[in-house]
């Protein structure tokens, strides 16, 4: 009965945590900087769901962010919410926070959660992330406005970002490394 206890008492704190993280990246997503790709604090709040989370329950917290902004709660930059939101040029980008939590939660499920992994988990899963998002934003953008190079869609998408991306992990990792597991419970 002890151990059963015990399990729900961790269920619920797993749902919480999950739940609270899917809010932390819509807070992130609403300080923004407008613009054609909006600068955001989202991959923030996604490197630091997964980094503090672990993998699968912070893929959980992207999905649930995601799936809040299908239905309209506009948690997306920009108060936005909706299909409108994920199937426009900049979609690619927000679904592509799914992939990132899943390469990071790879990542470290095969190589640990030394701090070295968990960087390279945020690392490469940002790669992924920028490699879907710039290929849908093309596919979206040259059906709309005409056709645009990779290199372009590049150099409006990416490059602007890699700096505050770096900082963006570098922030997440000093914040996985210095808070309590206790709290977390990372898995």
């Amino acid at each position: 009965m002890e151990k059963q206890n015990k399990n729900n008492r961790q269920n619920i704190l797993d749902m919480v945590l999950i739940a609270m993280f899917a809010v932390i990246i819509a807070v992130c997503s609403w300080l923004s900087i407008p613009g054609e790709v909006p600068v955001t604090l989202q991959t923030f709040g996604v490197f630091c769901a997964v980094g503090l989370l672990g993998g699968k329950r912070g893929t959980l917290s992207v999905v649930i962010y995601i799936l809040l902004g299908l239905v309209g709660v506009p948690v997306f930059a920009g108060f936005k919410g909706g299909v409108g939101s994920l199937i426009g040029p900049t979609g690619g980008y927000i679904i592509g926070f799914v992939f990132t939590a899943l390469v990071y939660w790879l990542v470290t499920k095969l190589l640990g959660t030394k701090i070295w992994a968990v960087v390279l988990g945020m690392v490469l899963g940002l790669v992924v992330c920028y490699a879907f998002g710039t290929a849908w934003f093309v596919l979206v953008y040259s059906h709309k406005n005409g056709a645009i190079s990779v290199m372009q869609a590049l150099s409006m998408c990416v490059i602007p970002f890699i700096i505050p991306d770096i900082v963006k992990i570098a922030v997440a990792t000093i914040l996985v490394k210095v808070m309590p597991k206790k709290y977390l419970n990372n898995k």
